[in-house]
């Protein structure tokens, strides 16, 4: 488990990636041990048997229904504990709740078994009784599982998936030699289940009451249930029904190209197990940096589309070879365009998915629902249309398409709509404002504290009289000093509502916990979502206490020259609602974070100069957020071919 000062000084991104990196060697070789299990079953059994057994362990598959719900609401649960005696405590109640709902499982499966064997043309009910011996103790597993993952053990978690996958494959080839065929394999998938449950037994804090709320346990539960039982239904629905409505060697054959987007699958669920816990374990403002989601959605993207493009290249000889001469049909049937039509159909079903868990991580998502009635539709879909298995994979592109466009659309209104960096804080006393000022003593506030930037050089010995000691009512001065700071800050500037109302502003020690950053460059990283100043400020200076950087430094020289100084060094200006919202710096984040580093009473003596509009919220500096954004864009190119240092040029040459 990481924990400790370094879990909390990287990113949330990056710890995603970091567990996605672990889960996903673990993963791969877990696959990789499957792949050659499917290979090994391929081979000794022929399409016809290699059906059967591929269509009772997706019996299994789902089942995993319950399994997953009972890994994934103890991962988010355990996640969200403070103490590891309430991560033991919580554990141990869905761990007895899985082993009842395991034990139900199984009961059902043996009394269902004849029906079930029929239905799926199995050869005897013995192969469904013997997979609900693994389904008892499948269930229960999912919870140790949920548990591991939830502390973020994903190097336990990763050994366990590839140890269940050894004996999966060990005692499959061991049944096979021994003549045992189809029913030495489903025991050999029973027996690895077993096996990985008691090698998964956690090691738990003493025992102590659990505060676990029974309507919370319960809705958790529901929603788990829901989203697994469609994410069972879409990823497996299609093997049955193949399995049912074809030959046994064209089952065996869909078999084979199922497999392929069940690794996909796999590998891409290793990017989602290690965002899930890590997001709800998380402060509200460092999830919703979108960063974090495009992390995991680019991860399964990436993985999803080298696979695709691998396998839409392989010539068909490749698996004939691995399978075995049984598979010579795969010529016949296009196996490449099979397998790439089948794994792209995996990776947009998985772009929903991880939008889905990312949103279960925090809160009930509705999205769930969403999933299981496409799941029917799938279902009612492949029914409708199976006259080849290329119509069965192109019924599911299409219906996991729309899906992905369900789910994508109220997480994309919502980013459109939501701020990024905006704190939720209550109304307080308003700011005591001084008295009116104009924009002109404004915009030459903000080009003094700017005016030793580069982008000045040239104007510097030329202009350097009326921008430390401006003639606030020379109009020509004015001209001139509000187009040489748009050569920096036009689409800064621009982008303020017009109207804004300017006032001298008195900011105490009690008004910081609704002053926020503005958010760019360094402070985007520094800040991790919370940009509260005060949140910012205690930040710096834990990392001032253990690293050194230009950064750092020019904060350190600011507040040194704080201390020594009696005149300012330029004024903080802030941007607003009202004088009871929260306020955004819009110049002076240094001088700012250098006060309160000093002492929070020094900030007393900054001069702040505050601009209120009913209109700010549109503003992408107050209020950040794709649609915000996107209005700034299309400000940046409606000024594009403004020219500020014409202007100025003109400006000086004019005598009036």
């Amino acid at each position: 488990m990481v924990n400790g000062p370094t879990q909390k000084a990287r990113s949330l991104q990056a710890r995603i990636v970091s567990g996605s990196y672990v889960l996903l060697l673990g993963s791969g070789l877990a696959a990789a041990i499957n792949f050659a299990y499917n290979i090994s079953v391929a081979r000794f059994l022929g399409p016809t048997s290699f059906g059967h057994a591929t269509a009772v362990y997706t019996l299994l598959t789902l089942i995993s229904a319950v399994t997953l719900s009972f890994q994934i609401v103890p991962a988010k649960v355990v996640a969200q504990q403070s103490t590891p005696e309430a991560k033991s405590a919580v554990y141990r109640d869905f761990h007895r709740g899985a082993w009842i709902c395991g034990i139900v499982v199984a009961l059902l499966l043996f009394l269902f078994s004849r029906g079930i064997a029929n239905y799926l043309k199995l050869p005897s009910p013995v192969l469904v009784q013997l997979i609900a011996v693994g389904a008892a103790f499948y269930v229960p597993l999912g919870a140790r599982r949920g548990y591991i993952q939830g502390a973020y053990g994903f190097r336990v978690l990763a050994t366990n998936l590839i140890l269940e996958g050894m004996i999966r494959l060990g005692g499959s080839l061991l049944m096979m030699i021994f003549g045992l065929g189809v029913r030495g394999v489903i025991g050999a998938n029973a027996a690895a289940i077993a096996g990985a449950y008691f090698a998964a037994a956690p090691k738990l804090a003493p025992a102590v009451p659990s505060h676990l709320r029974f309507s919370q346990a319960v809705r958790e539960s529901l929603q788990a249930m829901v989203f697994f039982a469609g994410q069972v239904i879409i990823n497996n629905c299609d093997i049955v029904l193949v399995k049912h409505f074809f030959t046994p060697t064209l089952a065996g054959l869909y078999a084979a190209v199922a497999m392929v987007g069940r690794v996909i699958f796999a590998l891409s669920s290793a990017v989602v197990n290690s965002m899930f816990p890590l997001v709800a374990g998380t402060k509200d403002e460092e999830r919703k940096d979108l960063r974090v989601i495009a992390t995991s959605l680019l991860l399964v993207l990436t993985i999803g589309c080298t696979l695709a493009l691998g396998l839409r290249l392989a010539p068909a000889a490749v698996w004939t070879t691995f399978f075995g001469s049984g598979f010579g049909i795969a010529g016949k049937y296009d196996l490449p365009y099979l397998l790439s039509l089948y794994a792209v159909t995996t990776i947009i079903y998985t772009l929903s998915v991880v939008m889905i868990t990312y949103e279960m991580s925090y809160k009930i998502a509705n999205t769930s629902w969403v999933q299981l009635a496409f799941s029917g539709v799938v279902i009612a879909g492949i029914c409708r249309f199976h006259s080849s298995l290329r119509e069965v994979i192109l019924v599911q592109l299409v219906l996991m398409v729309g899906l992905l466009i369900f789910v994508a659309l109220p997480f994309l209104i919502t980013s459109l709509t939501d701020s990024r960096d905006m704190q939720v804080i209550g109304a307080g006393q308003p700011i005591r404002a001084i008295w009116r000022v104009s924009e002109d003593e404004v915009i030459a506030e903000f080009l003094r504290s700017e005016f030793a930037n580069p982008a000045f050089s040239s104007y510097q010995e030329s202009m350097r009289g009326i921008v430390t000691k401006p003639n606030l009512d020379d109009p020509i001065e004015n001209a001139k000093r509000r187009a040489l700071l748009f050569i920096r800050h036009l689409a800064l500037w621009k982008e303020l509502p017009e109207g804004t109302e300017w006032y001298e502003v008195e900011l105490k020690e009690t008004d910081l916990a609704r002053i926020r950053v503005f958010p760019r460059a360094q402070w985007l990283n520094l800040a991790r979502g919370n940009f509260s100043i005060t949140e910012v400020a205690e930040r710096m200076r834990i990392r001032q206490s253990i690293e050194e950087s230009p950064f750092l430094s020019k904060i350190k020289n600011i507040g040194e020259r704080l201390q020594q100084e009696d005149d300012h060094l330029g004024s903080v200006l802030l941007i607003g609602v009202n004088d009871t919202d929260p306020l955004t710096i819009l110049d002076g984040n240094h001088r700012m974070v250098a006060a309160m580093l000093a002492t929070p009473r020094r900030v007393e003596k900054l001069r702040f100069l505050c601009g209120l509009s009913p209109k700010m919220k549109e503003c992408c500096w107050y209020n950040t957020n794709l649609l915000t954004l996107s209005r700034y864009g299309r400000n940046v190119l409606k000024h594009a071919l403004r020219d500020p240092e014409a202007e100025l040029a003109r400006l000086l040459q004019s005598p009036g």
